[in-house]
Parts: structure tokens; sequence; C-alpha cells
């Protein structure tokens, strides 16, 4: 998560110039806070406050990914917050330890979604784990995608905060569909709720800029267009065959 100065070529010959103002960073570290309270809320019942709900204990692997996922939440919070304070110099220096935290996020990720599948944890009103399983597998290939990206465009700020955002939203729905009411809705209410965030991302530009960013349209479909795919591939003889070689 790192900002530095001067805009990709390519950015510039789409003809976006970054500007950098008070209402934009006042809406990322909204945002930022609206993802952190998300998140507890969501997990409240099974992780921040689960010995008030669940005796038993939580498996390791789980509570280590709890615990990466929410270091990064709580990290990107304090870069919004420090772009919003104008100290970019500490925002760069805390850029490494976001990176490392992005790659150690999709290794627990991934142990954490093959555990779950290969003991057969299911949700009643969602489908059998394996089928399941390509929702938090496509979780990571976006985050990673998108993350990597957002690592790759640091020296275009406009660009590197939108798709970090993204990224960030990216690996939400888990949250977003443990908000009270919501899971038993379904995929397309959690998915939904998600899209409403990267809507509103989209809405403030437009508001604040006159255009969309395009790293926000093109990360914003990418992200978008991920979530029925996977619902369409996780019930193939295909995905389920690579579902339990994966898993076995």
């Amino acid at each position: 998560m790192t900002t530095q100065a001067g805009p990709a070529p390519g950015f510039q010959a789409a003809g976006w110039v970054p500007v950098a103002g008070r209402h934009d960073r006042r809406f990322f570290l909204g945002m930022a806070v609206t993802i952190a309270l998300i998140v507890f809320v969501g997990f409240a019942p099974t992780f921040y406050l689960r010995g008030l709900y669940h005796p038993e204990p939580l498996l390791s692997v789980f509570q280590f990914h709890g615990l990466v996922f929410t270091c990064w939440v709580v990290l990107f919070v304090v870069q919004t917050a420090l772009v919003s304070a104008r100290r970019t110099d500490i925002h760069r220096r805390l850029g490494l330890l976001g990176g490392a935290l992005a790659l150690l996020m999709l290794v627990v990720g991934y142990m954490a979604a093959v555990t779950a599948a290969r003991r057969g944890f299911a949700t009643p009103g969602l489908p059998p784990p394996l089928v399941f399983f390509v929702v938090p597998i496509f979780d990571l290939l976006v985050f990673a995608v998108l993350v990597g990206s957002g690592l790759y465009l640091r020296r275009t700020p406009a660009a590197h905060k939108r798709l970090m955002l993204l990224s960030t939203l990216a690996v939400l729905t888990a949250a977003i569909a443990r908000l009270p009411y919501v899971l038993p809705l379904g995929p397309p209410a959690f998915f939904g709720l998600t899209d409403l965030l990267v809507l509103a991302a989209i809405v403030n530009d437009r508001l604040t800029r006159g255009r969309v960013h395009p790293a926000l349209v093109w990360g914003g479909l990418f992200l978008i267009v991920s979530q029925p795919l996977r619902l369409a591939i996780g019930g193939t003889d295909a995905w389920l065959a690579v579902a339990a070689w994966l898993t076995r």
C-alpha cells in the first residue's frame, strides 16, 4: 500500500490527471472505516466475540486467518488515514508491510479455504462444501490480481488507491454475508452489497472528478464479472474434479 508521486504513462494517455482533493481523501477514509465496521460486525459472533456465542474453540488455521485478515483491514485504515493526513512519507514506508501482508493473505486464505472444504464445513442455505469452495478461491484470485496491480501502480496515486480499495472489497464479501439477516438471502444479496460499495466509489469519481478513473472501471468490472462466473463454474463436473484434487 504505497503511494508515490508521478503518474504512469498509461493513465496520462487516458487523459486522467490525478487530483488529491480534500473530498477524495475523506471519501476513501470513510470507505476504509466502513469496511472495518462491516468486518467487525460480520465476524463478531464467530471470531472477535466468539466466546459470547460459541463455547468451542476455533481451529488454529481459522484463528490465524482471522488475525491476518484483521491486520490487513487495520493497515488499510491506517494507510488511508495517513494519506488523508498528508503523511505519505509514513504511508510509503508501510508499503513494504502491505505487500508482505498481501502475500500472507493469499497463503493463509488458501489454507483456510482448503481446510473448510476438506472438513466438509457447510452453511445452511449455501451450496455443498466442494461447490462453495469456488467462492473463496475466486476471492483470492481476484484479490491477487487487484492488489498486485495496485502495488505495481504505486507511483500513480489515483490508480493505486482505487485498486487497493477494490482488492479489499474483493475479500470483504465473506464479512458482508455474515451481517445480520444477509446470509439467508444467498449469494445475490452479499455479492450485491459488495457491488454497492464499488458503485459508491464510481459515483464519487463521477461527481467529484467528472469521470471515472480507468483503474476503477476495469478493476470494478473484473470484480463484478467474477461473481456470477464463479457461481456458474462451481457446479460443473470439471470444477468438482479440481476441488476434490485440491482438497484430497
